[in-house]
């Protein structure tokens, strides 16, 4: 019988360069250590160095020889975006990896970002397309480069608002985290299908955690809040029964990113029922993610909107 996939069977990263988004807690933290562990160089993508000095020492209690650096980075600014990527561009001569995690969820109130789009649609879906975009002379440099872009369970319940993408008529909490996560799936998927025509050699896959035991669970639910908010609560309810760990939830991005044989559009997730937790298998993406047309719909609109149209 076929053990389950694990951190053990990661092949060797060493000489690889990788760049994890969000890498200062929850899955992005757990993704770095992994990376680190299997012998690449990491490049921490957060906000604050603070929080960044915090997870290099959390990682090198375990992994003490981890190849660890900053980048600081804000995915809900175009231009902390463009800032990095060009940082990065003078650093290295190519990237290896790319991890597309960090994101926020469910945020009780529609609010903007300083270029004027819905925070969650910014965040997890147009920051990371943007970066990869500015990044991906580097990444076709490499002589075997992968994109992973985090979906979520979410998106199938998603649907992109094509005519209305900052949701300033009917914004809902669940609504704006569900098309933002559609998009990072479909975005996986339309770069999957031009790497492909075009010959790059890049993988783009993506993956979901399930349900795993993070911070994003609260600190989006309770933005702009004074108290817990009912989601927050019921969600820390029936994580006990329902979720996985950080490091499991994890295990579908590490798959998707160093696993032999895995190609352009696939999706990893977990394998248990309705796939909340579980081992990392391959899994069946949402049906909107597949719709060719809107995905190359909603590339050239986050090419006009991150201001990269050619």
């Amino acid at each position: 019988m076929k053990m389950a996939w694990a951190i053990a069977d990661i092949p060797p990263q060493t000489g690889r360069v990788a760049l994890v988004t969000g890498a200062t807690s929850g899955l992005g933290l757990e993704t770095a250590r992994a990376l680190a562990g299997a012998g690449a160089r990491v490049i921490l993508a957060a906000r604050t160095e603070v929080k960044a000095a915090q997870a290099v020492a959390n990682i090198t209690r375990t992994v003490p020889n981890a190849a660890l650096s900053f980048e600081k980075l804000d995915l809900a600014s175009l231009a902390s975006v463009r800032e990095a990527a060009r940082r990065i561009s003078g650093q290295y001569a190519s990237l290896d990896l790319l991890v597309n995690n960090a994101g926020v969820m469910a945020i009780p109130h529609r609010t903007l970002t300083e270029d004027g789009f819905e925070t969650q649609f910014a965040s997890n879906f147009l920051g990371h397309f943007a970066l990869t975009r500015h990044l991906l002379a580097m990444l076709c440099a490499a002589p075997a480069a992968r994109v992973v872009t985090l979906g979520s369970l979410a998106a199938r319940a998603g649907a992109i608002a094509f005519d209305d993408p900052q949701l300033a008529r009917g914004y809902t909490p669940w609504r704006a985290y569900s098309q933002s996560k559609l998009a990072c799936v479909m975005f996986a998927i339309e770069l999957g299908r031009r790497a492909k025509a075009a010959g790059w050699r890049l993988v783009s896959a993506a993956s979901h955690p399930g349900w795993s035991v993070t911070n994003l669970q609260t600190v989006g639910p309770q933005m702009g809040l004074n108290r817990p908010s009912l989601a927050s609560i019921g969600m820390r309810l029936f994580e006990p029964v329902l979720a996985q760990s950080a490091a499991a939830g994890a295990l579908p991005t590490l798959f998707a990113a160093t696993a032999p044989g895995v190609s352009n559009g696939d999706y990893v997730g977990p394998d248990g029922l309705g796939g909340l937790k579980g081992a990392p298998v391959l899994v069946t993406p949402p049906v909107a993610a597949l719709n060719e047309a809107n995905g190359k719909r909603l590339w050239d609109m986050a090419e006009t909107l991150s201001g990269l149209a050619a």
